[in-house]
């Protein structure tokens, strides 16, 4: 894992290598859920989430077994993980590919999440209910994504669009639109053009 926006602005460099790792991963990300079994039995929405997540982190896994091996295992693998996930991101509204997200990932809510497969974002992202990170719409920068730094919070509505650079330790306030880079760490991020909220 490395890369980054800046040299001290660690990125996710997507890539689990081994099961120990994935199980490092799981374990530490099952932290932010609810999971003992009266969550379970009465279907806590955040429930779900978690599923979604450790499906995510097991095609993320699975991916990277079936690009070093030959052995067709492991596509097979990646492919019922990828249905699973695809399946569980229609039931609760949520579109994230592998490889994005660093370790961490915490999704409050469900419902109208939508990521774009070539945004990177860093550690402890969190996200609300209707955000969209992706690129602008144009034709010609289908590909132009966020790059996000560590502990990142974007609010409910809250959405980052383009080729932009948002450092760590930033907060992105609800219905926000983000659309230009911010490079200076732990600001607050405001409204339509998103922009510094002074204090």
């Amino acid at each position: 894992m490395g890369g980054g926006v800046q040299e001290d602005n660690v990125k996710y460099e997507p890539t689990i290598d081994s099961y120990a790792q994935l199980r490092k991963l799981l374990n530490r990300e099952k932290k932010n859920y609810p999971n003992n079994w009266f969550d379970n039995i009465s279907c806590n929405q955040r429930v779900y989430n978690w599923r979604f997540i450790k499906l995510l982190r097991k095609c993320e896994y699975y991916r990277s077994k079936t690009r070093k091996s030959n052995n067709p295992l492991w596509m097979v693998l990646y492919w019922i993980a990828r249905t699973r996930k695809h399946h569980m991101g229609v039931f609760i509204g949520v579109e994230i590919p592998e490889n994005v997200f660093g370790e961490g990932l915490i999704i409050h809510h469900n419902g109208s999440i939508v990521v774009n497969g070539s945004s990177k974002v860093g550690k402890n992202c969190q996200l609300h209910e209707d955000n969209c990170i992706g690129n602008v719409g144009k034709a010609d920068s289908l590909t132009d994504c966020p790059q996000i730094g560590n502990n990142v919070e974007i609010g409910v509505g809250a959405k980052v669009l383009g080729g932009i650079i948002i450092a760590d330790n930033i907060k992105i306030g609800a219905n926000a639109v983000v659309t230009k880079s911010f490079d200076e760490k732990g600001i607050t991020l405001v409204g339509i053009p998103a922009h510094k909220l002074e204090r």
